[in-house]
């Protein structure tokens, strides 16, 4: 018999303030990877940070010819043959309401692993295109376009614009065999980005490959804190108020927790910033209370809790002595507690030898708090393969 199993999947978070927040007859195209046979989809889509109703006028899925690891073009091709309706309670659209969500109907098509679909969504009138997440990386990639074109094979390229912002799409299941199963990748902009993306590539040159990656992460996050201006509104939401909303999900055994540097690396006294009191920085304590209230959570939906240690930030423009001395205290915790399954060392991993406080040469992506495209692989490669089965 067959579960249902997340295949793909996002943390749904607070769009960036802009005054063209509001878009109409617009098509968003997001190209998915299928990490293993199928033979129907579910799809979710979430309001969750919403402060308005949004109408999906349509929606649609189709396969794609075009691999997900190579360059798309512009207009995104689909195979116009294979197109299937999304619907809702059998309806071709469907309203969300503020703090709500809805999963489709389930879609049947036949899925091969390594295959890419394309997911679309058209929106006829004014949208709030309030909830929503920016993730990069080799398989995170979409596309919007003025007008409706959910059943066509092509974007038009001179209305088509390309996008990492995903509205409103946080979840996708497959109906597959039982032995699949998911890792959750839970965090920051350093989970937003592409560690994950990778991590998914390397379980799937298993030929037979039962796992799929899935991320929740929102970039400027943290675990203790929110902000509640417009102003840093899109560093989303902190972990009490994101945690129990995006960390279940279908066939998921498995969740890998990587945050905490931005509750150390924010706060930097209101005389510079008045949104950034000093008073918002934890003691160690506090931020390993935190992490503990993750794995308790954790474990309440039956999953194995890995974390990761805290990468290096030397350089960045907040570093201090005593931001460095927390990174290092709640990682000398994360190393040594029997609280969890396991321990990811993403900052041995990454850190200079000579340094340790440093990214090591070629691992720095410039800003000296996020690694390079070379480090976040082998944040990838850092995972243990006895996850990857």
């Amino acid at each position: 018999m067959n579960q249902w199993v997340s295949m793909w999947g996002n943390a749904v978070s607070i769009a960036e303030h802009r005054p063209e927040s509001y878009a109409k007859n617009i098509t968003l195209r997001y190209p998915i990877y299928v990490p293993f046979n199928g033979e129907a989809l579910r799809f979710t889509f979430d309001n969750y940070c919403g402060t308005e109703d949004i109408d999906i006028t349509k929606a649609t899925v189709a396969i794609s010819h075009t691999d997900i690891t190579e360059k798309f073009s512009l207009s995104c091709p689909m195979s116009e043959d294979e197109i299937y309706d999304i619907t809702f309670f059998s309806s071709p659209d469907v309203t969300i309401f503020p703090k709500d969500y809805v999963i489709s109907d389930p879609v049947y098509l036949n899925l091969k692993a390594g295959d890419t679909i394309c997911v679309n969504l058209y929106f006829k009138d004014y949208t709030c295109m309030r909830s929503a997440v920016l993730v990069t990386g080799p398989l995170s990639k979409g596309f919007f376009a003025i007008g409706d074109y959910t059943h066509s094979e092509n974007l038009p390229m001179e209305l088509t614009k390309s996008t990492n912002w995903y509205y409103f799409l946080s979840n996708i299941e497959i109906l597959s065999s039982q032995e699949n199963h998911t890792i959750l990748c839970y965090g920051d902009s350093i989970t937003a980005q592409s560690w994950p993306d990778y991590l998914m590539l390397r379980a799937s040159e298993n030929v037979n490959n039962h796992t799929a990656v899935i991320r929740r992460a929102v970039s400027g996050t943290r675990v203790l804190r929110q902000y509640d201006c417009i102003t840093y509104q899109s560093y989303g939401l902190k972990g009490k108020n994101r945690f129990l909303h995006e960390a279940p999900a279908s066939g998921c055994d498995t969740i890998i927790i990587q945050q905490g540097i931005n509750d150390i690396i924010h706060p930097v006294g209101t005389e510079h910033n008045p949104f950034r009191p000093m008073s918002d920085l934890p003691t160690a304590s506090e931020l390993i209370d935190g992490l503990k209230w993750y794995i308790e959570e954790s474990r309440n939906l039956n999953y194995k809790v890995y974390l990761g240690t805290l990468l290096p930030f030397k350089g960045w423009r907040t570093y201090a002595p005593f931001r460095e001395d927390l990174r290092n205290e709640v990682n000398a915790w994360i190393r040594t507690t029997n609280d969890i399954d396991g321990c990811i060392d993403f900052d041995l991993a990454l850190r200079d030898a000579k340094d340790p406080s440093s990214f090591r040469q070629g691992f720095d992506s410039g800003d000296h708090l996020h690694p390079s495209a070379k480090a976040y692989k082998t944040m990838a490669d850092t995972v243990p393969h006895t996850l990857l089965y």
